[in-house]
Order: structure tokens, then C-alpha cells, then sequence
């Protein structure tokens, strides 16, 4: 995949402006991803919550054997932007836990709430696949 940087942009921290995906491969889309473990119970914290999700997007791509290096987007609904930014350091990490050094295009939004009403976080994936 192609990052997109122009030369005269600042570059950002934490995702990329986009990409060009091309050749023949195969595409994967998840449905939004919470922060629930597998039985269905949610840390009290962002951070924890933000990990959570991180690793059921990582596990559900691993079954379309796929991987973080295949992410083409991802955008994210959240329930607070100060828990957000209090919990940086803990998002950081559970990112370099699970995603590495990838950086895929990325949307952030705030919204009023999830369906289920523990729910801090949910993610949503794109991701392409190249043919061998």
C-alpha cells in the first residue's frame, strides 16, 4: 500500500491522511468492535476498553488472515473525549501491543453513547489484502 504525505504537510501522529490500496486482493470489513472481553464484560476504563478492541480486531483479521499491516481505515466512536485524552498513554501502548508501527488513516468521533451503555469505545475496520 501507498502511504499519502504530501511533502509540504505536517506528519501526523498516530494514523495516516490515506492510502492507495491496488492490485488484486481481497477486502475485509468488520463490524465496530467494543471493548468487551470474550464473555462480555467491560473494563471500567477507556484505556482497557480502547486494548479490548484493539485485540478482537486483530484476532477477527487474523481470521481472514489478515493483519495490522493490511488496515486501510479505521474509525472510532467514542464516549468521551476527556477519558480519551486522559487514557493516552494507556491507548498508546495497548496500540503498540497490537497494530505496531502501522499508522492506517483514522476518524475519530465523539458521540453520545454505544448500544450497550458499558461501552467506552467502538472501532470499525477496512482492510485489503493482497494477492500473493
Amino acid at each position: 500500500m501507498q502511504i499519502l504525505q504530501p511533502a509540504e504537510w505536517k506528519k501526523p501522529r498516530g494514523f495516516s491522511h490515506g492510502v492507495v490500496a491496488e492490485g488484486p486482493g481481497r477486502w475485509v470489513v468488520l463490524a465496530g468492535q467494543t471493548g468487551g472481553d470474550e464473555t462480555g464484560n467491560y473494563a471500567p476504563d477507556m484505556a482497557a476498553q480502547v486494548a479490548a478492541a484493539l485485540k478482537r480486531i486483530i484476532k477477527l483479521l487474523g481470521e481472514a488472515g489478515a493483519g495490522p499491516e493490511h488496515i486501510v481505515r479505521l474509525t472510532w466512536y467514542l464516549t468521551s473525549r476527556s477519558e480519551y485524552e486522559a487514557a493516552g498513554a494507556g491507548i498508546g501502548a495497548a496500540w503498540k501491543e497490537t497494530l505496531g508501527r502501522n499508522f492506517p488513516p483514522s476518524t475519530l468521533l465523539y458521540i453520545g453513547g454505544l448500544v450497550d451503555d458499558r461501552a467506552k469505545v467502538e472501532i470499525e475496520v477496512t482492510a485489503f489484502v493482497p494477492n500473493a
